[in-house]
Order: C-alpha cells, then structure tokens, then sequence
C-alpha cells in the first residue's frame, strides 16, 4: 500500500536490461524494495545523488527520515549494467498507524486507569482468551467492569470458565489499540485466542484503505508480541438503522481485511449479517442506539462466533 509518499523514476535507455527498483509501504511505515531482475543487487542511498557502487546495498526495510529522500537503484549481478532510479519521498503515516493515548469518553470512564486496571488484571490472571477493541467490546462484560455494561450475563454465559479479559476501550481507534499494545496490555501474556474487532471509531475520518491498514498493523502488532496466539479478526459490525454510505464504507474495509485471513497467525470471520433483519436495517432490540447490541445482540454475537472460536481455543462448544 502507498500511503502518502511521491515518488519519481528517471529513466534511460541505457539501463533497460535491470528493472528499476519498486517499492511497498509496510504497516511500520517502512520501505520495502524489491527488483524483478534476478540476481540483481539493489543499492540506495539518502544524499542528493543517484546511488553508485559506493553507496549501501538494500538488506532489510528502510525507515525514510521526514525531509529525506531515498533514492534506489538496481545494479546487475557483474555490477555492468544498471536501472533507472526511484525516488521515494518521505512518508506521511495515516492517523491509523500513529499510536497514540485518548480520553474521548472522559465523561463517563478514564481511559489511563483502565489500560492499568487490564494491565494488572493480566499479570494476575493470565488471561486464556482477550478481546481488543472500541466501545463495542468494552460494553460486553467481564472484567475490568464498567456501569454501562449491556450483556455481561452474555459473557458470562460463553466466557466466564475461559479466564477472558476484555480490552474493549469506548472511542478507541486502532491508532489507540497499538498504544495499548505497545505499552504493556498484552506483555508477560500468552493467551490462546485474541478476538479482535476495531475500526468503526476511524470510520468518519479515515479513508477504507487507511483503517485496513491499521488494522493490519494492529494484527501484526499481536502476531510479533504473541507469536503463538491464534488472532480471530472480526469484520467491522454494520451500523445504522437502514443500509446507507457509512454501512457501505464499513463493508469496504471489511473486503480489505479479509485478505488478511491465513496471515499473522488470523482467522477472518465476518459475522454482521446475524445483527441484520431481512430487509438490511437493525432493530432497536438488537442495537437499541444501532452501535452498540443489546443483551439480545451480544447473545447473537457470541452464539454466531462460538463454532470458531472453539475451534481455535479448544473446548465445549456452550
């Protein structure tokens, strides 16, 4: 995916036996270079001319300083023949990839004591099973507890004897999701299964692209601090009473993130059918604010995902 960059290729006739050089954005806002010329030796560098068979050779991802420009070129295997130059500017992470604290919701909970309340609850308990996500998790039940709570007989239910911990966040994008992650919730862990399911918070200001990727990022994130967790990436829930732009956005995203099914250690599930009556709308008895279920919608939830989840974590289907 590129993301915010310019780049330009200055070509010649000379070097067309080499491919140029092409690049992708990693989630870490990384540059990664790759050539189609086999054998080919690709060399870079950040100085204000074309790279040489004195500059470095390109051995991993490259982080392009803010102000830099990185300029690469492929050079063939006996160092005669060489390609045109890519130039890749610096790049501008979207907001879904820049980790960073929120406290939205301070009217009604504070976000700094529960990241320290989930932080020691999982060094006490050693959770089997986490959920991570927005307002949406949060509301469940389980523990940390909160007065909102909608479904914790729900969670009960199907949760209570798996030793979960819920770290479900009210407004939390996935830029405030790898905050988290990074700052402890999940350090010491090793739980069986990460339920995930984040994204909607991002909806009204980012583009689909932009919130795959941090989704992306955040199962990425999870797969490298807990390689041998199994992640269950949810799609993004439908929202709002009837079908309408924003439903279609959320459907959009949840196209990219299939893709991610099979990597990072994830099984995509996408389950916002079941929260949908037959004509496309929610009813107020399954999402009485059309966000967040009710009793009825986190039993729906959890009944829909049951046969996987099982799956993953082992156990007695409930």
């Amino acid at each position: 995916m590129r993301i915010g960059l310019f780049i330009g290729i200055l070509s010649s006739c000379l070097y067309a036996e080499v491919a140029t050089p092409t690049f992708s954005l990693l989630t870490d806002g990384s540059i990664r270079l790759e050539t189609k010329t086999s054998g080919a030796v690709i060399r870079y560098t950040f100085e204000d001319k074309d790279p040489d068979k004195s500059a470095g050779v390109y051995l991993a991802p490259i982080a392009v300083p803010f102000g830099r420009v990185l300029r690469a070129k492929a050079f063939s295997a006996d160092g005669a023949e060489q390609s045109s130059v890519l130039i890749v500017g610096p790049q501008k992470l979207p907001s879904t990839l820049v980790e960073v604290t929120q406290n939205r919701d301070w009217k009604s909970y504070d976000w700094v004591k529960r990241h320290e309340a989930i932080v020691n609850l999982g060094r006490l308990r050693k959770p089997d099973l986490l959920f991570v996500g927005d307002s949406i998790t949060h509301f469940w039940g389980g523990e940390p507890t909160d007065a909102r709570l909608r479904g914790p007989k729900v969670w009960d239910k199907y949760y209570g004897q798996r030793k979960a911990l819920n770290l479900g966040y009210g407004w939390d994008r996935t830029e405030n999701v790898l905050w988290r992650l990074r700052h402890g919730e999940i350090d010491g862990l090793k739980p069986k299964v990460v339920v995930v399911m984040i994204g909607t918070n991002n909806a009204a200001i980012n583009t689909k692209e932009e919130i795959a990727a941090g989704i992306e990022a955040i199962c990425a994130e999870l797969h490298m601090r807990l390689p041998e967790t199994k992640i269950l990436l949810l799609g993004i829930f439908p929202r709002g009473a009837k079908p309408d732009e924003p439903r279609a956005k959320v459907m959009a995203v949840n196209e990219l993130i299939a893709g991610l099914n099979g990597k990072y250690g994830v099984t995509y599930l996408d389950i916002g059918k079941v929260f949908l009556e037959a004509d496309g709308s929610i009813a107020p008895e399954i999402m009485n604010d059309y966000l967040h279920p009710t009793a009825a919608g986190y039993e729906r939830w959890a009944k829909a995902m049951e046969p996987t989840l099982r799956q993953l974590i082992g156990g007695q289907q409930r």
